[in-house]
């Protein structure tokens, strides 16, 4: 999913999962971090997930919900009640909550909004109501209300704002087909863009219509509606359709997906569409490119030092490698069921030492804790090998891929590995039978390591010919910063709006494949030297595409029963102890 998204910062909306719902696939997924919002009462509703590419950008504050009354994980301390320098800020004040008879707890419940710092800007992901009834009506606007007046704030306190996700709400007449016959179908009237919704959307964008004056506190516009700005007039723009009519091949819909960022950040960007021909959705993805180098001031600054923390980026260049110290409190990673874990495919991982070139000269850098490369594990156990920069991933030839991975085989020198000093034997250990003098003796040196059971035994040579040092293997390796950060993780997502890190010079269709238009300005030469691999264009199939989509967080097939090959049940149990709440298979008879 990620090689067809081609982004390195990317947001979900409705995943409608709840936590026991969570797999390895989902948050162990090489490469990326990744933060969820999920509902607090109601199953399988809702939900908002953010994932993050760690060679590219890391947030410094992640936060859930959009009033500041939720907690971090484990602590008892809302977002509101923190030190100034440990949370995000721009709080709604009660005067502004006070518009909506909705308190801020139950605004906050349902898992709609995701919110991360970097340093150069506040990232907002959205997952706004719907309009479905008059019974919800107040809580729609409520949290409208809630999550205007957080932008206002964090714009006012200076910081930079980017607003993506589903907002469902439909900013002007051009973003919705045949609006006569809609606004009759739900009972509108008056005009189209003075519902109270789209009110308040268009007093936040500049350049929105608003009628009748501006409300108290929205005297100002701060948001630039990106895709908009670069596709003005373009009409059948539509983000949305309904399934139940079929509406997509028509291109009956509506945009209610949106790109939005601070009035100050519109010459960031450099690109921003839909993506309508990404299938298995009601929703398709909306993108915005940001450029390479930034002007601030009377200086250029490389993205890459705006998006991650002090001291990580310097001029594009990467000084510090990422470890699971810099996974924050709300990482899904460090979620009990999947903390001080690994994906499968890390057991394999080749990791190289990170190396600064300087001039002619190149040596490898120190670890953030001063210690070497070589050095002692990770206080975080295994999981610190997960975040190694940049890991290599070996993928065996027997093994299958996963569709929409892009890789590519070449041949890499492997060193030998370096053994064990041998020890002296004991003399009290009993010595083992030996073997009979007619057994025929292996000339081989036997399996060195775990890879060598995958390895197809070579002939054994007629001469006396002694192991060389290093031996050549063909290996399947994916394309990228790192190997693993093309594996899609299997989610019940269903819509996503992508911010894409561009680089300088322009990039191919697959640029972001082929890491040659990462956040850090370098493609896969400028890091990982001979271990890149060059690859052919890829031709991503809709239907193929479709399909990967519809098995994203698709229910299990249960397993058939070895005694009677029939399908089993699924139970779960609820005597109270430490299995309670689990489900088992079981035979149905």
């Amino acid at each position: 999913m990620f090689d067809i998204l081609e982004a390195d910062i990317v947001v979900m909306q409705e995943t409608k999962i709840q936590r026991k719902d969570l797999q390895d696939d989902m948050v162990l997924v090489p490469g990326w971090d990744c933060y969820f919002s999920l509902p607090k009462y109601k199953k399988g509703y809702s939900g908002v997930a953010i994932y993050t590419r760690q060679s590219s950008c890391a947030p410094i504050r992640a936060e859930e919900g959009v009033t500041g009354v939720l907690c971090l994980p484990g602590s008892s301390t809302s977002y509101l009640d923190l030190p100034e320098d440990e949370c995000i800020g721009g709080y709604p004040t009660c005067d502004q909550l006070s518009r909506s008879p909705v308190d801020a707890a139950t605004l906050d419940s349902e898992g709609r909004c995701l919110i991360l710092e970097f340093p150069a800007f506040v990232l907002i992901g959205v997952y706004s109501p719907a309009t479905r009834d008059q019974s919800r009506d107040e809580f729609r606007l409520g949290f409208l209300n809630a999550l205007d007046a957080r932008i206002r704030n964090l714009v006012a306190e200076g910081k930079r704002v980017v607003l993506t996700g589903d907002m469902n709400v439909v900013r002007e007449e051009i973003d919705m087909a045949n609006v006569e016959e809609q606004m009759r179908k739900y009972g509108m009237t008056g005009e189209f863009v003075s519902m109270p919704s789209r009110r308040i959307l268009n007093q936040l964008l500049v350049g929105g219509k608003v009628i009748s004056g501006r409300d108290e506190g929205r005297e100002q516009s701060v948001m630039w509606d990106i895709c908009r700005a670069f596709h003005e007039g373009r009409k059948g723009m539509f983000t949305h359709w309904e399934q139940k009519i079929n509406a997509r091949p028509g291109n009956f819909g509506s945009r209610i997906d949106y790109v939005l960022c601070s009035y100050d950040m519109r010459d960031w960007f450099c690109e921003s569409n839909i993506q309508e021909g990404l299938l298995g959705s009601d929703h398709c993805p909306v993108y915005a490119v940001i450029k390479d180098s930034i002007r601030l001031g009377d200086s250029e600054v490389n993205i890459s030092d705006l998006v991650n923390p002090c001291g990580t980026f310097k001029d594009g260049k990467r000084l510090k490698a990422y470890s699971a110290k810099d996974l924050l409190a709300l990482s899904a990673k460090l979620i009990p069921e999947f903390d001080r874990r690994r994906n499968i495919r890390d057991m394999f991982a080749r990791k190289l030492s990170l190396v600064l070139e300087t001039g002619k000269d190149s040596s490898a850098l120190d670890n953030s804790n001063g210690s070497s490369p070589q050095g002692p594990a990770d206080e975080r156990g295994t999981a610190g090998d997960e975040f190694a920069t940049p890991p290599q991933t070996q993928e065996l030839n027997s093994s299958s891929t996963h569709e929409g991975s892009s890789r590519s085989s070449m041949g890499l020198n492997k060193s030998q590995a370096t053994k064990r000093p041998a020890t002296e034997a004991s003399s009290s250990k009993p010595s083992k039978r030996s073997k009979p003098m007619g057994t025929q003796q292996l000339t081989g040196k036997g399996q060195q390591s775990l890879k060598g059971f995958f390895k197809p035994k070579a002939p054994v040579s007629d001469g006396n010919k002694t192991g060389s040092t290093t031996d050549t293997i063909g290996l399947a390796i994916p394309s990228g910063d790192a190997a693993s950060d093309r594996d899609p993780p299997s989610s019940p997502l269903r819509q996503a709006s992508t911010t894409t890190m561009q680089p300088a010079s322009p990039p191919s269709k697959l640029c972001l494949t082929h890491r040659e238009s990462s956040v850090e300005g370098k493609g896969d030469t400028g890091e990982q030297g001979d271990w890149a691999a060059d690859e052919g264009t890829e031709i991503h199939d809709p239907i193929v595409a479709k399909e990967s989509w519809s098995i994203l967080f698709s229910k299990r097939h249960p397993p058939k029963c070895e005694g009677h090959d029939e399908h089993c049940i699924r139970l779960t149990t609820k005597k109270p102890g430490v299995n309670c709440g689990r489900a088992f298979w079981i035979c149905p008879r």
